[in-house]
């Protein structure tokens, strides 16, 4: 065991020898090492996808609260980016390429309150902090990842069952979508509300190994 007694932990990233993740409902973010010493390095309402900037920056998406935020250097959050303008339901999971753009999911409707299940825009933070819609019609974009040689981000369908991949422009355009793993039958939106619990694989986080396959969580 290498950390208890937390809350909901999301978003988790290795990064410069320390696991950074999200404590959820303790509105914090935290870096372990492989002691399992734990450091408080950042609180935001409700964190969940972690990421970090070209500099090592760190960047964390408030869920409810439908922004990025980063670490300043005294440790302080500050806003970087307001997705509210996209972002339906809740913010979700983050990942950032080399270029320092950021790739955000949401769930899409308001899953809380009941809403009809709908279909996502993938968002697109640029460096500059301005938000952008990356990809339309994406079933509750959940956790992401990009090959490691930057050319392909895959994004975990959550209600689809399914990895989508889509090559990424010099300018951080999405294009050629296509479907990178279909592991179970896509459900119909429209009787999903009563289907949520016989969906037969729900990808959420995932991460690449050194081979090129995908780990996730289901």
């Amino acid at each position: 065991m290498l950390l208890a007694q937390g809350t909901f932990y999301e978003g988790a990233r290795w990064h410069e020898g320390r696991w950074y993740v999200s404590d959820f409902y303790a509105h914090r973010v935290l870096a372990v090492d492989p002691d399992g010493n734990a450091e408080e390095v950042l609180s935001i309402p409700q964190p969940s996808g972690l990421g970090f900037l070209p500099d090592g920056t760190l960047l964390a998406v408030s869920m409810t609260g439908h922004a990025v935020w980063r670490r300043g250097v005294d440790g302080d959050p500050e806003l970087y980016a307001d997705l509210s303008a996209i972002s339906r339901g809740e913010a979700n999971d983050m990942v950032v390429d080399a270029s320092g753009r950021a790739y955000v999911g949401h769930y899409g409707f308001d899953l809380m309150a009941g809403e009809r299940p709908r279909a996502a825009t993938l968002i697109r933070v640029d460096p500059d902090g301005s938000v952008h819609a990356a990809a339309e019609g994406v079933r509750f974009p959940n956790g992401s990842l990009i090959t490691e040689d930057g050319a392909t981000l895959i994004v975990a369908e959550t209600i689809a069952a399914r990895f989508s991949a889509f090559t990424i422009g010099v300018d951080g355009s999405l294009s050629d979508r296509r479907i990178w793993g279909q592991v179970a039958p896509t459900p119909e939106l429209d009787d999903l509300d009563e289907r949520y619990s016989q969906v037969d694989f729900a990808p959420d986080g995932c991460t690449l190994d050194a081979d090129g396959c995908i780990w996730a969580g289901d």
